[in-house]
């Protein structure tokens, strides 16, 4: 019998692969559910923009084909929308998958990468499966601490440093005097990759444009996904916005043309209406506040967001609570799953999803005060 450990890379042993959980109709099955509210993966719940189902179905009659030109038209339209050239701009089946092509073109064994905490797991799990050593840095009060960042790549070496911006599952944004500060800060071979996955919810006059940067040849390297606001996660289309002469390196660590066609059409498509990204943007922030508002009464600290979701201090066990939600048809994630306990997180939705949210927790949080001070007066 082969013993695979004994064959594979040595920096994969103890990692644990990532797994989903349950399903959601396996869920419904198990609590006798007949629908789900999914607020725990913050998708982009307001669905994909008009015209992008009649884009992935017309695509389907060139499925046959490699999608080499389709990948040239996507380049062009992206990089249209932001203002840049188009070799900038290197295609990915989402964000995950441009997290491991940027950690494989960096990377060898022994080498430091410094990562914030809490943040996306998915940053340490790979620069480590790559060899890496992994220096985490707490945050402050629920922001990334630029200055320990600075210094903790510093003190290690650093080649990456990665930053989620806004952050997951804080929400937090980083400010422009911050962000300079950090470029300032940075040692020699040391290049901040930053995942901007929600960079679209973020108030236009609050956005940093970090094209400019990597235009300007610093030594940034920017994510971004259409799975948030454009609401293509079931399709994994990404992009890296990279100086031109890091373009090829990344091409050559990546799988050619590993984005399908339907996902290349549905993100052609969902650029032709980009006048509903501000009109998604405003809705999502209605929407948040409404949730912030309603849990603020409700004695909860609700953090401050630029993001489609909302971390909550909640002060009790998170795991309960969110199977207490579960079991009332509505799916979040407890603190516990990203070493917060006390706090849950939730994806924003509609504003009648966020009511019955906030009207849940309310009963969930009334009725366990009743079974507190019950137990209190029997003892």
């Amino acid at each position: 019998m082969t013993n695979w450990s004994r064959l594979v890379r040595p920096s994969l042993l103890g990692l644990d692969p990532y797994r989903p959980g349950p399903g959601v109709e396996e869920l419904k099955e198990r609590y006798g559910l007949t629908e789900l509210a999914k607020l725990n993966w913050n998708e982009g719940l307001f669905g994909p923009f008009p015209g992008v189902s009649e884009s992935v179905l017309a695509e389907l009659d060139r499925a046959w084909m490699y999608p080499e030109h389709a990948y040239s038209d996507f380049r062009e339209a992206v990089a249209s929308w932001l203002g840049i050239r188009p070799e900038l701009i290197v295609p990915g089946h989402g964000i995950q998958a441009l997290i491991a092509t940027v950690a494989h073109a960096f990377l060898d064994p022994g080498d430091a990468v410094v990562v914030p905490s809490a943040t996306y797991g998915l940053y340490a799990q790979v620069s480590t499966a790559a060899g890496a050593r992994v220096e985490r840095v707490p945050g402050r009060a629920h922001r990334h601490d630029v200055e320990a960042l600075a210094d903790a790549a510093g003190r290690v070496g650093a080649r990456l440093i990665w930053l989620c911006d806004p952050n997951n599952p804080t929400g937090s944004l980083l400010t422009r005097d911050e962000w300079e500060a950090l470029l300032t800060e940075l040692p020699e071979r040391c290049a901040v990759v930053v995942d901007e996955a929600y960079a679209e919810y973020v108030h236009p006059e609050h956005r940093l444009r970090r094209e400019a940067d990597v235009e300007a040849g610093r030594p940034v390297i920017v994510l971004r996904t259409f799975s948030k606001i454009f609401g293509l996660a079931g399709l994994r289309l990404g992009y890296a916005v990279v100086d031109e002469q890091l373009a090829p390196f990344l091409d050559v660590v990546q799988e050619p043309f590993n984005v399908n066609r339907a996902a290349l059409a549905a993100g052609r498509a969902s650029l032709r209406h980009l006048d509903l990204v501000e009109k998604r943007r405003l809705e999502n922030e209605h929407a948040r506040e409404t949730l912030a508002r309603r849990l603020r009464g409700l004695g909860l600290e609700a953090i401050p967001s630029e993001a489609n979701f909302l971390l909550v201090r909640v002060d009790t066990d998170d795991l309960t609570l969110a199977e207490g939600l579960l079991r009332r048809g509505l799916l979040i994630r407890p603190g516990h799953d990203f070493g917060m306990p006390g706090y849950i997180r939730a994806t924003i939705g509609p504003v009648p999803l966020m009511n019955r949210l906030a009207d849940e927790l309310a009963r969930i949080l009334e009725k366990d005060s009743e079974e507190r001070l019950e137990g209190a007066g029997q003892a």
